[in-house]
């Protein structure tokens, strides 16, 4: 049975430029150290960890919302993709991105849960920092 993972997690940038260094190929590679490839038009596909993980633009709202299908090359050909939403709000130290990822197939769950902690929210911590720092 498929999961759904929700997390929430403040970063020191506001809600816009969260927004644009997720859909900036450059930007976002440098943010998870990482190459990405990754468009503001909807309908486009991405693709994160040398193409580890993969999928395709759904839904944009600007400095708000992006929703994708999304997947991990590691699923079986039977497990449909997942939806990503990422939420963008303001924060009292700067932005809030709120996670909902629905669909994630069960035996990807753990993995995925402790993914987004491990290969973004952190990187993205240490990314933010060394900028503001220069």
């Amino acid at each position: 049975m498929p999961h759904l993972i929700h997390q929430k997690v403040t970063l020191p940038a506001s809600p816009g430029e969260l927004f644009d260094i997720y859909l900036d190929s450059k930007r976002h590679g440098a943010a998870i150290d990482d190459k990405v490839t990754i468009s503001r038009k909807v309908g486009s596909r991405f693709t994160a960890f040398d193409g580890m993980l993969r999928g395709r633009t759904l839904m944009i709202v600007p400095n708000r919302m992006i929703v994708q299908s999304w997947r991990a090359d590691s699923w079986k050909k039977t497990d449909p993709d997942s939806v990503l939403i990422l939420q963008f709000d303001r924060a009292k130290n700067g932005g809030c991105i709120t996670l909902v990822h629905i669909n994630v197939p069960a035996h990807a769950y753990r993995n995925i849960n402790e993914g987004w902690p491990n290969h973004y929210w952190k990187p993205w911590k240490a990314y933010l920092k060394t900028r503001r720092s220069h």
